[in-house]
């Protein structure tokens, strides 16, 4: 697989890296928005919620989340669950406040881009 690219979907499916980095935080702080979650949950959430577009890998998520706490925005904890720990992830108020911003600029980057795009397709 070509290495600025990610698997999404099928098998012969590439998204470009660049294009899902900027929705990348605001799709994991909308699904803990929803409910705390361990990593692989977050990973089987979003594919499952996308219907299978996203798919992120471990090496994509857990520096993510480890920034996103770092900042701020999200807070670990550690939960046994038939005799295995697992660290949780919850958004926190500063947390969801930075999602309100950061979807505020997605819907008015996401419908600047289908005007010119679906424009242009016509």
């Amino acid at each position: 697989m070509h290495s600025n690219s990610m698997y999404v979907g099928g098998e012969l499916s590439l998204f470009d890296k660049e294009l899902l980095k900027g929705s990348t935080e605001i799709l994991i702080l909308s699904l803990l928005n929803r409910e705390p979650m361990y990593g692989y949950q977050i990973i089987k959430e979003a594919e499952n919620k996308s219907e299978g577009v996203f798919h992120f890998k471990e090496g994509t998520l857990y520096p993510l989340l480890h920034s996103l706490e770092a900042d701020g925005f999200l807070k670990s904890y550690w939960l046994e669950y038939e005799g295995r720990k697992r660290k949780y992830y919850r958004i926190t108020a500063t947390g969801k406040k930075h999602m309100e911003k950061k979807l505020e600029e997605w819907k008015i980057f996401s419908s600047a881009v289908n005007r010119i795009v679906l424009e242009g397709c016509m």
